[in-house]
């Protein structure tokens, strides 16, 4: 489950934008930026994530534009910070301060860009239940919990710090779960998600990407406010995840 070197055609222009985002994070004490200018600074970004942080039709590389602040936010203080591992993301960001990549993190969580429709379905009616099952049910008996518990009825995330996993490819989806299970990618503990993808054979994950990656995204893909009910498990770094009014905790 490693991560793929960029494509050749990108590097020139992730060099460009490493040099413009460096020049900026030198400067001592960064000013806030405006939102004009942040958007020519984060060309680097559009490079592997697509026009606005949409994604592109390469299948790996993630939808960012859209997605809750906090996330991205803390995704990005991962990859600096050597929790997730990933060479052109580290290399792009080692010298940002905090401030900056909260900032570019507010940038691309501002974004309201529409969702292609999803691609045909890529597993049998068989494999694509066996999917649908462990997304909206979980296995109590393996102690899985539903992904919907913690990413939302809609699977659109929850604002500030839990993502959406509709609009994803396939193969990302795939990688990341094999991140989580090996260890690879990890989190703030508690690490919740890592404890979720060592339960999950790899029968379990490809039938999982498989039926999120064919669903569609309702409602523009904007996270919930707040979840129905408690987390099922602490999660570090998404501890004040909102739950509704009266709903048990």
């Amino acid at each position: 489950m490693t991560d793929r070197l960029l494509p050749s055609p990108w590097r020139r222009v992730l060099a460009l934008g490493l040099a413009a985002l460096g020049t900026v994070a030198l400067a001592a004490p960064p000013a806030p930026v405006p939102a004009s200018s942040m958007a020519s600074r984060v060309l680097a970004c559009t490079a592997c994530h697509g026009k606005e942080g949409r994604a592109t039709q390469e299948g790996y590389f993630p939808r960012i534009a859209g997605k809750p602040e906090g996330y991205l936010a803390n995704q990005l203080l991962n990859f600096r910070d050597g929790r997730r591992s990933y060479p052109q993301m580290g290399y792009l960001i080692e010298h940002l301060t905090d401030d900056y990549l909260r900032e570019m993190a507010a940038h691309f969580a501002a974004l309201d860009v529409p969702y292609p429709p999803p691609p045909a379905p890529q597993a049998p009616p068989a494999v694509l239940e066996r999917g649908r099952a462990l997304v909206q049910q979980g296995d109590a008996v393996r102690r899985i919990p539903a992904c919907v518990q913690c990413h939302g009825a809609a699977m659109t995330g929850v604002a500030p710090a839990i993502p959406g996993l509709l609009g994803l490819p396939r193969d990302y989806l795939n990688s990341q779960l094999g991140a989580w299970k090996t260890g690879q990618r990890r989190a703030h503990a508690p690490d919740c998600m890592a404890d979720v993808a060592r339960q999950l054979t790899p029968d379990d994950v490809s039938a999982i990407s498989a039926w999120l990656a064919a669903q569609p995204v309702p409602g523009g893909g904007k996270p919930a406010t707040a979840l129905p009910a408690a987390m099922p498990a602490r999660c570090g770094g998404v501890a004040d995840v909102p739950v509704a009014a009266g709903a048990a905790r």
